[in-house]
């Protein structure tokens, strides 16, 4: 059940139209880090709730299961390993984004899928 959840919440946060903000990359680190000080990423239509902290452990929970990780910075992009609720989900860099309190990560270097998240 969990991994029909996390496809329909892939698909339905990556169908929002990119046009409804106006997105800028975020390529480097400590403009990264400055933009999450002190504040979470949450998407709260889907129960998301993310500490992405410093030192390159990411914590929080997800429709009611814990989310556990791991981050780093290479080449201008978000690298990332993590577990939802004990399954695995597989290393991936992301294009980082952000328009005002918004924050966007888009798979495969910004090739693939988005998922938005608030800045709280």
């Amino acid at each position: 059940m969990k991994n029909a959840f996390v496809g329909g919440l892939l698909a339905i946060m990556s169908a929002a139209p990119a046009a409804a903000q106006d997105y800028r990359p975020v390529t480097d680190k400590a403009e990264f880090l400055s933009l999450l000080a002190g504040k979470n990423l949450s998407n709260r239509l889907y129960a998301v709730n993310l500490a992405v902290s410093p030192d390159g452990t990411i914590a929080g929970t997800g429709a009611g299961w814990d989310i556990t990780g791991t981050w780093s910075w290479q080449d201008g992009f978000f690298c990332r390993e993590m577990s939802w609720g004990g399954d695995p989900i597989p290393y991936n860099c992301q294009l980082v984004e952000v328009a005002g309190n918004d924050m966007r990560f888009t798979i495969d270097q910004g090739a693939g899928d988005s998922a938005s998240f608030r800045l709280r």
